[in-house]
Parts: C-alpha cells; structure tokens; sequence
C-alpha cells in the first residue's frame, strides 16, 4: 500500500497544483477544491493568501518514468530529409 502524500500535482494542475493535489490527498474532485478556494478569495479574501501559501509550503510531486510506457508500434520517426 502506497502511502498518501500531499504534494503540489503535476497532472491536474492550472497554475501552481495545489488544488489538484489537495483534490488526490483527499479523493475528490479537483474542481470542487478550486470552487473552495475561489468562494473563499471572494468572501473573504483569505483564498489567495492560502493559496499561495500552500503554492510555497507544499513539495512538487516528483514524476517517476516508468518502463515500457509506451510501445514500438506508437514510435514514429521521421525522416530528416
């Protein structure tokens, strides 16, 4: 079992990942994270210092390569001619 980890997503990112990594710690969806924190900046302002403190405080997901990501059928090579 792959232990949760709460890091800034590469994937599911629009400016910083932060939303989209909170979305995978907690499992839901990251549209309704993003929902929270623009209710939360227009209420009561506080949204976009959180948000940017998180951008700051929170690790970026490392990538991993993974072997045989892809197939020989998908490589394409063109010719430079």
């Amino acid at each position: 079992m792959s232990e949760k980890k709460l890091v800034r997503s590469q994937e599911s990112r629009m400016l910083f990942g932060v939303s989209g990594g909170l979305a995978e710690y907690l499992n839901i969806d990251p549209v309704l994270v993003r929902l929270f924190f623009v209710l939360l900046a227009l209420s009561t302002g506080w949204g976009f210092i959180v948000y940017i403190l998180l951008a700051i405080l929170m690790p970026e997901e490392k990538l991993v390569a993974k072997a045989n990501s892809f197939d020989e059928e998908e490589i394409v090579i063109k010719n430079a001619s």
